[in-house]
């Protein structure tokens, strides 16, 4: 996995004026936040073979079993940053 640049962080923080290092830690979740919902939001697409809104149907040649992605769960997940609410995909 590649790592974020310094220069591409350097212009967030450059960006947000931060004035608290409350707010760089609420920052932080966020940012967390969204790494996490990107990583729910691609695993189905890996398990499942086929993006979000397209419904596979069963295919004995290719082995593929019928599967909808439906929708998404809430869930609370506690880390060091706090409690970061995401949603999870369901097929």
């Amino acid at each position: 996995m590649e790592k974020a640049s310094k220069e591409m962080l350097r212009e967030f923080v450059n960006s947000q004026h931060f004035t608290s290092t409350t707010e760089i830690m609420n920052s932080m979740k966020e940012l967390f936040s969204d790494v996490l919902q990107q990583v729910m939001e691609a695993e189905p697409e890996e398990k499942l073979g086929y993006e979000n809104s397209k419904r596979m149907t069963e295919n004995a040649e290719s082995g593929h079993v019928k599967n909808y992605r439906n929708g998404y769960s809430k869930k609370t997940v506690k880390t060091q940053l706090g409690e970061v609410d995401i949603k999870v995909p369901r097929d």
